[in-house]
């Protein structure tokens, strides 16, 4: 039987005790009110809420994914990644979208619509739409993340993954319902630590385990089929396996994955972490210090990426046999579906017994005497499959104590995505639909209790679309490209267009939402470009269509809205709001901003790329890729650290 050893499993048990008793202990001062529950009383350090951004970006699922296209491509997976792991957009979030929304004094996004656009049946049904919006779209991410989970957990425990999974979000589940962001943040710091030293271990084991650059190249073509696997400039185009056809256009993908995230970045930033910073400038420290510890994040899935090549390699000397296992299995069960091959494998692995003897034999003679660790690489498709790799490079490659402790970061990763998630979503459901349209006099114990119970639901309904879905891939893909897609609209013009007005909302949220849902239903293989461009074409035509047909927002709201967040944009009947030296600074801040952000996304996209060229011992692209990195960290320092340092106007701190 395929397992971990006795100590792997008292680390990981311990590890979950633990963190329920840090719950528990949490839910007291977690109850005192809704901003204590939902936003921690709006009195954390930056440090603190810089953790706890940097935890919400290093899911578990999405490590398993990206370090499935590291091992595909090698470093230039992360342009493939420009999709959302590389997370792109906290480059606006770090220059200015964090304090624009931070000045708001709101709680959550939904209610920050009231903010913008006033009272009125529009607004509310803005608010409405957007808490219900962002509550589909977390029960996605939660699906996105269960079925990542249950990928890995197939790999290490003796039971079916569906009871495994069930077992661990059960947990999670019970601590954020009781412990709210007190315990999202605390149990974050933790598990940060807990993670970037697993990080750095994984990543100096893979860098013993390369000889040389040329070497590493020679083995990750045999076995993977790229030729170019350690380069790390974007190619035009590149192999890809079967499933993967449509990143075969690399350069392609990763300029249309980068206007996705510029169109997306400038409309973030309404996100908790936010929302309870203490000032502008601890809104940019805290992303800061998210770009930097995510940073570890890549290091690790090359580390991991790099010791799946070898433990590839050594399984299947022969490649065939992957495809001939696949066949095996599909003559005997040819009904599986893609969705539950890995269920399937996985029991075989586990209780060879309820098998025919035959198929067993059959397993043996092709894979050899440890077929059970082997299978759970083989992909329905005849191939290895790459969102295995990471569980089975851990099962495989790394020795026992070690094992768990990295288990252990795994699980803290998905725990610290999840519980701030579910979180976030929760303050929705509980501020901007039970309180504000259903119980406007509802006391505190009773919001608390509704806080825990739409908890509840959230996870339900996501480990329901998890266990269903075929791979990660394909619910990241139409959660990324579709469904956000549809909103990208709404979200970046409400704050550069002083006429988009809550119709306009409405209208850009319902053809966006209804476009990806309706896409998902009739067209679920449409190819993520085709959904990307029909979703944001409805958004972008229902908000200013909305907008253009409706009267615009009051202007005493408008300039309410202008004077404290002072955005940059098409303002230009709110400009007179500001005159003299107050104009001169509101203008010499928006035009710091604006330089600032390609600066911030040069940084970003070479920091990650750095450690990476490291790991596999590409020092000669590593030399070539440090010029960037200093080019975009002085434009930082110029442009947004040296102003983000001044002391602020008493205006700004308000």
């Amino acid at each position: 039987m395929h397992t971990l050893a006795p100590l792997d499993y008292a680390i990981i048990l311990g590890y979950l005790g633990l963190s329920l008793v840090m719950g528990v202990l949490m839910t007291r001062k977690a109850s005192a009110g809704l901003d204590h529950y939902f936003l921690g009383g709006r009195t954390l350090p930056w440090y603190l809420l810089g953790v706890a951004g940097m935890a919400n970006w290093f899911d578990l699922t999405g490590t398993m994914l990206i370090t499935s296209f590291l091992y595909l491509l090698g470093p230039r997976g992360l342009y493939i990644e420009f999709r959302g792991g590389a997370v792109l957009v906290l480059a606006f979030m770090l220059v200015y979208t964090g304090k624009w929304h931070r000045r708001s004094g709101c709680m959550t996004g939904a209610e920050w619509m009231t903010y913008r656009f006033g009272e009125g049946k529009a607004a509310e049904g803005v608010r409405l739409l957007s808490a219900v919006i962002n509550i589909l779209i977390t029960v996605m991410g939660l699906a996105y993340l269960i079925r990542g989970v249950s990928l890995f957990l197939g790999m290490f425990f003796p039971w079916p993954p569906l009871y495994t999974t069930l077992g661990l979000i059960t947990v999670t589940t019970l601590y954020t319902m009781g412990s709210g962001f007190y315990g999202v943040v605390l149990t974050d710091l933790v598990q940060g630590l807990i993670v970037i030293a697993s990080c750095i271990i994984i990543a100096f084991q893979a860098w013993q385990l390369v000889p040389d650059t040329a070497s590493l190249a020679a083995v990750s073509a045999h076995v993977t089929g790229n030729p170019n696997w350690t380069d790390a400039h974007p190619a035009w185009h590149t192999p890809m396996p079967p499933g993967y056809e449509q990143y075969s256009l690399l350069l392609v993908m990763m300029l249309f994955y980068l206007a996705r995230n510029t169109i997306g970045g400038a409309g973030l930033g309404a996100e908790p972490r936010y929302f309870g910073a203490r000032s502008d400038r601890d809104c940019g420290l805290q992303s800061l210090l998210q770009g930097i510890m995510v940073m570890f994040r890549w290091p690790l899935m090359i580390g991991f990426a790099v010791m799946g090549i070898y433990l590839v390699y050594s399984f299947y000397p022969d490649p065939t046999v992957v495809q001939r296992t696949a066949e095996l299995i599909q003559v005997h069960y040819p009904h599986t579906t893609a969705a539950f091959w890995h269920d399937l494998t996985s029991d075989i692995i586990n209780a060879p017994a309820k098998y025919p003897p035959e198929l067993i034999n059959q397993l043996q003679a092709l894979l050899g005497h440890d077929w059970q660790g082997k299978l759970p690489l083989v992909g329905i498709r005849g191939t290895v499959n790459p969102e295995q790799i990471l569980p089975a490079v851990l099962m495989n490659m790394i020795p026992t104590g070690l094992k768990g402790l990295i288990v252990v970061a795994m699980f803290a990763a998905m725990m610290s995505c999840k519980n701030g998630l579910v979180n976030m979503s929760s303050g929705y459901f509980v501020k901007d639909i039970y309180q504000y349209f259903l119980r406007p006099e509802a006391s505190n114990r009773e919001l608390i209790i509704a806080a825990y119970l739409s908890t509840l639901g959230i996870v339900i309904a996501g480990f329901y679309f998890g266990i269903a879905t075929t791979s990660i891939n394909n619910i990241a893909g139409w959660s990324l490209m579709s469904l956000s897609a549809g909103q990208l609209a709404p979200q970046m013009l409400r704050l550069y267009w002083w006429r988009c007005n809550a119709w306009g909302i409405v209208g850009g949220m319902v053809l966006g939402g209804v476009g990806a849902v309706g896409q998902r239903a009739l067209y679920p293989q449409m190819p993520e470009a085709i959904q990307f461009l029909i979703m944001v074409a409805l958004s972008f035509g229902g908000t200013i269509g909305g907008s253009l047909l409706t009267a615009p927002t009051p202007l005493p709201v408008l300039r309410n809205f202008y004077r404290t967040t002072r955005p940059f944009g098409l303002w230009g009947p709110l400009r007179g709001e500001f005159q003299g030296a107050e104009r001169a600074a509101v203008d010499r801040e928006n035009r710091t901003d604006m330089i600032a952000v390609p600066f911030a996304l040069l940084w970003q996209v070479t920091l990650f790329l750095l450690p990476m060229q490291l790991v596999i011992k590409s020092y000669h692209s590593f030399w070539c890729t440090l010029p960037l990195f200093l080019v975009g960290l002085t434009g930082m320092y110029f442009f947004w650290w040296r102003p983000l340092m001044r002391k602020e106007t008493p205006a700004a701190a308000a």
